[in-house]
């Protein structure tokens, strides 16, 4: 029977993977280091691993779900593909003209950041299209054969084809790649008319551009890794995580590879989605601290923010994706100082390898791992259940020498210091899907995960001022164990810019019907022909002559004049309710459609919890002297989790170690392990009492 879902989040230190027998109820869990060198080795060894551990035959995996941030660190360490453009003759410098705005306005020395497809690699053609998808010039195909010839000898290995005006008709960019397929076969190429149908030049040349320089990247990843799951004897194809919070083939993603920018921490949110439905904990911030950066996302009434629009290098990438907000903040990260002679921690990461210097690989700079062990808060001898042995000797040595003499403090000072900077560093993510969104953080729980999100989610909590914190029983593999929830979903959309008036309803309709089109040829691909599927539809509005749009629901893939009236409506409150005021004489423009076709899959089944038989007493395994921010080292009891009885309750000091996390509870704080095996710390109003 093919019983066995395998979830699987790749980071940038450490590869979790769990191991779900629906047959039994039994969870397996495994995390391995990840190989940079190597993206999908670590990926199928720990697949070959993890069924060992688990002593079942790979012929009973029946779904198997793999979440990737290759993408996203491809962009940012700019390891892409050499990318050419075909473009409408005259817009070649779309990428380089942007918006015309500075990212920090006062800054006068920001470098520009490097194209996707450099200037020699844009390539004009001639022929155009209107506004209104009628035909000004036609497209000169002779160019186009030129152009390609021209990008194939200059060594490009990818072609995004840009068209003006491609969202109200794509014939010419439809014709122009036949023609770069029939010219140059096995080309990787897109047109921005497949991957993001919307007006606004400057961001779909964008996203078309990045997602053509994706596709070899992502080619060669999935071939190796489909072909690495084939041949271990699993039956079934696997599948990818995308940004949107859905899992789908592989073929979806090589044509869209932009889909899985955060498709990892794309899984924790699923994963506290699901644990929020759970035990009814629906309003939360998520907290996933990992190796080599933190991932916060605010998740509402049990719905995660999403969003529309990502900047990745400099660039703006528009696919529908979970709004997770994203700091260079993890356990690896390096701590330094400045010419100016201040302490600064990260962006820089130690990684895998490396790593820091208490993993005892190699590394020499000290990072925020280093600090914890210095400090009493990570154990000194081991981690990962025993697995990783720990050299408290060289984080101090590293701290020691490339920090101690610049700062003028001692060891402890230093320590102490790059955990106070990481957290404020932290503190500021919250912020950003907060409080700055006009949300008190102190209304929310935050929920701490990833291998280091525990061991500092309780001093972010107090600075910003919010009194509780959740720590789920596999913290560690969380994200992981989200994946094992993800649904096949899609995201399509299309701009129309038409008045929201009755005159139009013939055409806002026949928009609908495209769209649905493309939502069922996509879904042919992506589910079996029995699967029913849900489609959610909405339309983004505005009154004529503004720049930005409001998105509101549309209650079915068919509008009518009552519909029409209502939607307006609905806008007009919309927009009162976002800026204060409406203008019901305006005209309303109906400017993108939008489609999202999910089929869900039936959660697996909650993992039964390991208690302690005895008292919390029972639990403790050692003491040893910590380091707090408000009281500095106190003897604090080291507890084991999986020894804490059912309903413990007990306040800190405390240090809570498991396999794949450490918690630290600081003193004050009480603590309820419930019945399903969730940490509950409730914290005393203190340091951000003010809401941070």
């Amino acid at each position: 029977m093919d019983t066995l879902l395998i979830g699987i989040d790749t980071g940038g230190t450490f590869t979790d993977l769990v191991l779900c027998d629906t047959a039994s109820g039994r969870y397996t869990y495994h995390k391995l280091p990840t190989s940079t060198g190597e993206p999908a080795r670590a990926v199928l060894d720990g697949i070959a691993e993890i069924l060992q551990l688990a002593g079942l035959p790979p012929s009973r995996v029946g779904f198997l779900v793999l979440g990737t941030t290759l993408g996203t660190n491809a962009v940012l360490e700019g390891k892409c593909a050499r990318t050419g453009m075909i473009t409408t003759r005259g817009f070649g410098d779309v990428l380089e003209l942007a918006r015309q705005r500075r990212p920090h306005t006062f800054n006068l020395d920001i470098a520009k950041p490097a194209p996707p497809a450099s200037r020699e690699r844009r390539i004009e053609v001639g022929g155009r299209i209107a506004h209104d998808g009628s035909e000004v010039e036609p497209l000169d195909e002779a160019q186009v054969r030129a152009a390609v010839k021209s990008l194939r000898e200059q060594g490009a290995e990818a072609i995004a084809i840009c068209m003006m005006h491609s969202y109200a008709n794509p014939a010419h960019e439809r014709r122009a790649a036949e023609i770069a397929r029939a010219a140059w076969r096995g080309a990787y190429l897109c047109a921005s008319s497949d991957v993001l149908p919307e007006f606004r030049e400057f961001e779909r040349f964008a996203t078309t551009a990045i997602n053509a320089s994706l596709m070899p990247v992502m080619d060669r990843y999935l071939e190796t890794f489909e072909r690495g799951v084939s041949d271990q004897g699993i039956p079934v194809p696997p599948r990818v995580m995308q940004s949107n919070g859905g899992a789908v083939t592989p073929l979806a993603v090589r044509r869209v590879p932009v889909n899985t920018f955060f498709s990892g921490p794309a899984g924790g949110v699923v994963g506290c989605t699901g644990l929020g439905n759970e035990i009814g904990v629906r309003n939360q911030i998520t907290f996933d601290m990992g190796g080599t950066s933190t991932d916060v996302c605010l998740i509402r009434d049990g719905q995660p923010a999403k969003k529309d629009q990502r900047e990745m290098a400099g660039y703006p990438v528009r696919t529908r994706t979970i709004d997770l907000h994203t700091i260079g903040a993890g356990g690896g990260s390096i701590a330094w100082v400045d010419g100016g002679g201040l302490l600064k921690v990260g962006p820089m990461s130690a990684g895998a390898y490396p790593g820091p210097a208490a993993y005892g690989r190699g590394g020499t700079l000290p990072t925020v791992t280093d600090a914890n062990v210095l400090l009493g808060r990570l154990s000194p001898r081991s981690l990962l259940g025993g697995r990783m042995a720990m050299h408290p000797d060289l984080a101090r040595a590293a701290i020691d020498t490339a920090l101690v003499p610049r700062l003028g403090v001692d060891t402890v000072r230093a320590a102490a210091g790059i955990l106070e900077i990481i957290n404020v560093n932290m503190m500021g993510a919250v912020r950003v899907i907060s409080i700055e969104q006009g949300v008190d953080a102190r209304d929310f729980t935050l929920v701490a995960f990833g291998g280091a999100g525990p061991l500092h989610a309780a001093d972010v909590a107090l600075d910003m001022g919010i009194t509780r914190v959740l720590v789920p029983p596999r913290p560690g593999l969380l994200s992981a164990l989200g994946l094992l929830h993800a649904d096949v979903r899609g995201d399509f959309s299309q701009t129309c810019l038409i008045a929201a008036t009755a005159g139009s309803l013939q055409t806002a309709n026949a928009a609908l019907g495209q769209l649905r089109a493309r939502g069922d040829a996509w879904l042919a691909g992506e589910a079996h022909a029995r699967a029913r599927a849900e489609r959610t539809w909405a339309a983004d509005l505005r009154y004529v002559g503004q720049n930005s749009e409001l998105s509101l629901p549309l209650p079915s893939g068919r509008v009518s004049r009552p519909g029409l009236r209502a939607l307006v409506e609905a806008f007009h409150a919309r927009h009162r309710e976002f800026y204060g005021y409406d203008m019901p004489g305006q005209t309303v423009e109906l400017v993108n459609l939008r489609l999202t076709v999910s089929v869900n899959r039936k959660a697996p089944p909650a993992e039964r919890r390991r208690f302690g038989r005895g008292s919390v007493r029972d639990a403790i395994v050692e003491r040893r002297a910590v380091w707090f921010p408000d009281t500095g080292y106190v003897d604090t009891p080291v507890m084991a989790r999986d020894r804490l009885p059912r309903d413990a309750r007990f306040s800190g000091p405390a240090i809570i170690e498991q396999m794949d996390t450490t918690t630290v509870v600081p003193p004050g704080t009480r603590v309820h392990n419930d019945r399903l095996g969730y940490l509950h710390l409730a914290l005393p109003r203190g340091r951000g009492s003010s809401g941070g």
